[in-house]
């Protein structure tokens, strides 16, 4: 089924050329968003051939190198099935029930179909909540990076049992695009029940044409989608549009594109133009640097001795606790401060691994005695240098 598109009043100049970008082909870390429509096929029970199908797809991108994030609807739609419902309810308490009945079902179908094709994998509840918290957005990263690290594909659904807000408003592309901001994804790929994007409505409009590339966050993109999907899952198009936007915000690109063609995954990891590419035009690094730049208000900051200085400067290293002399200010684990050395000017910028309170007790010390100092050690690093960007 095609979502109605809104035809766009303006001249578009979002939409490019079909792709010959290299945007995919390039992609090292991937996150996968599959839609319930697809999972549960329209609502009849989960597919299984299907999550068989891209299962085989996921191992292959692994093989090849690929670290992948698997973002998967389909347990509301699930439960529903399995308990006998044939419209979506409309009560709170039932939504909360069909989803802790269908999550059975779906994580054993992942495990189960990952695992006939060598690859392990986990399940990850998450809310929106909890990305909104900046020790729990961190808590959350540190796992799944850690879990890529081990070769395991993480599968992520919407911890839907516990939260009311996300089942009523939310919906999994804009959880695809938060879980592709929080791994620093290099590309969000959403697999639908739609080829991709038109500039309108093709069973209205015969000039309506196919949108192969156009750049994330254009405001005419919008203008272009509108209206949800199919009664199963929440979302429609304009989700689609707005979690590339979401995406393009820390440098990954996106791919609407149908779940069912055949091999989509691996061919588009191959560079082949598929669906719609919503190209992100800051790259990774500098989109995050440019965010810590940005900050205006700094909860605290360091102060750092010449060697430090000379190391971060210099070389590109981290912040190692040794090199610091000072803690000013009262911030938490993972918010930005501020580098400065002896003089009070700013050296640098960066994400702080430690709170304030836990860095006045590192100031000086080596790194092998953190876990001695605090009972725990969770970096080696005040600062790492990938979360860290030099003051102009």
């Amino acid at each position: 089924m095609w979502t109605p598109a809104l035809l766009n009043p303006r001249p578009n100049k979002a939409v490019m050329t079909p792709s010959t970008s290299t945007v995919l082909r390039d992609a090292r870390r991937i996150v996968v968003k599959v839609g319930s429509s697809l999972v549960t096929n329209e609502g009849r029970g989960l597919d299984e051939q299907a999550i068989g199908e891209w299962c085989r797809q996921l191992s292959a991108l692994v093989r090849d190198g690929r670290e992948v994030i698997m973002v998967s609807s389909g347990a509301i739609a699930e439960g529903m099935k399995r308990l006998g419902w044939t419209t979506r309810p409309q009560e709170l308490h039932e939504l909360q029930a069909a989803a802790a009945v269908g999550q059975m079902g779906l994580a054993h179908m992942y495990e189960t179909k990952l695992r006939e094709n060598g690859l392990g994998s986990a399940q990850v509840l998450l809310t929106h909540a909890d990305l909104a918290d900046r020790e729990r957005y961190l808590n959350a990263r540190s796992t799944l990076l850690t879990l890529l690290t081990h070769g395991v594909l993480p599968v992520i659904n919407e911890n839907d049992t516990v939260v009311n807000d996300e089942i009523k408003f939310g919906d999994n592309d804009t959880l695809g695009a938060l879980v592709a901001n929080l791994v620093e994804a290099d590309a969000l790929i959403i697999l639908t029940d739609q080829k991709g994007l038109y500039t309108a409505d093709p069973r209205r409009d015969p000039s309506a044409t196919f949108v192969h590339e156009a750049r994330a966050g254009d405001p005419a993109l919008e203008d272009m989608a509108g209206g949800a999907g199919s009664s199963i899952g929440k979302g429609g198009m304009i989700t689609k549009i707005l979690a590339a936007k979401r995406a393009a915000g820390s440098g990954a690109s996106t791919v609407i594109a149908w779940g069912r063609e055949p091999d989509a995954l691996v061919r588009l990891s191959q560079g082949e133009a598929i669906g719609t590419l919503l190209v992100a035009q800051t790259q990774k690094q500098q989109a995050r640097k440019q965010w810590m730049a940005d900050h205006l208000q700094l909860r605290g900051s360091v102060t750092i001795d010449d060697g430090a200085v000379r190391k971060l400067k210099g070389e590109g290293s981290s912040l190692l606790p040794i090199g610091m002399t000072g803690v000013d200010g009262d911030f938490s684990r993972g918010e930005v401060i501020a580098i400065m050395d002896k003089d009070g000017q700013e050296v640098a910028r960066g994400l702080a691994n430690y709170a304030a309170a836990e860095a006045r007790l590192l100031c000086r010390k080596p790194s092998g005695q953190m876990a001695e100092l605090l009972g725990y050690a969770a970096e080696p690093e005040m600062v790492h240098r990938d979360n860290l960007v030099l003051s102009k």
